[in-house]
């Protein structure tokens, strides 16, 4: 890789670990408090925007990890070792606060009385909902794919951008070069799946730490993804979608 990609590289790692961490300590304070409102003001339901973001992308959060330790161990790259430490590291933090912010709410971890995953960027919600459908971006799923994902599983890819099974069983089966390309691939898709995802919460959620957080991943992985674009070229590859 060449120095001015590593030092991007690099960079990048600090830089998302460094909103993790401000974020972390923010929404921790703000959840805590309240924000200065009382308590059952600031509960959402459990049907709510900000409910449903914090119960689906900590299972997409979920599967980042899951990716990043594959890769760890299936290349000796260091440039790529390093950006799936700092993937893994951060989502996992923030899988943490999700699912934290879930338990001071007293909701459940997964989807009431059966709801698909992404129900609640599909509309109809009251209070957190607003109504409205996925807001499409520059390399993100708009509103047609999110509703078409909406119930629907794809060998395992529950939500937009999550590998599927077999992707993830190939990932783990290869090696060198061609993993270092099929992670990347995979986790391009992956991160314009979730700032589709941030996007909603940060259109549709009401707590305001939430928002926030929302917010701080579309900006980290819009950057990682100009990184990783620039990783694919280097190896004279690029992303699949």
């Amino acid at each position: 890789m060449s120095p001015s990609l590593t030092r991007r590289v690099r960079w990048a790692a600090g830089s998302a670990v460094g909103l993790a961490l401000l974020f972390a300590g923010a929404a921790t304070v703000a959840s805590a408090r309240g924000d200065g409102s009382a308590p059952s003001s600031r509960t959402p339901a459990a049907d709510s925007a900000d409910a449903g973001f914090a119960r689906d992308m900590a299972v997409h959060h979920q599967q980042a990890v899951e990716m990043s330790f594959i890769v760890r161990d299936m290349t000796g790259d260091e440039d790529v070792r390093r950006l799936a430490y700092d993937i893994a590291n951060t989502q996992a933090n923030q899988r943490g606060m999700l699912l934290g912010w879930l338990d001071l709410w007293e909701l459940p971890k997964t989807a009431p009385d059966g709801a698909a995953p992404m129900a609640w960027m599909s509309g109809g919600h009251d209070g957190a909902g607003h109504g409205g459908g996925g807001h499409g971006g520059a390399g993100t799923h708009g509103t047609a794919d999110t509703q078409a994902a909406v119930g629907t599983e794809r060998d395992g890819a529950l939500m937009p951008g999550m590998a599927t099974r077999t992707e993830l069983k190939q990932l783990g089966e290869t090696g060198g070069r061609r993993a270092e390309i099929l992670f990347l691939q995979l986790m391009t898709d992956h991160h314009k799946g979730g700032v589709a995802m941030a996007e909603g919460c940060a259109d549709r959620c009401t707590v305001p730490a939430e928002k926030r957080l929302a917010r701080g991943m579309v900006e980290a992985q819009r950057s990682e993804l100009d990184l990783m674009a620039d990783m694919l070229e280097e190896r004279g590859a690029a992303p699949r979608t």
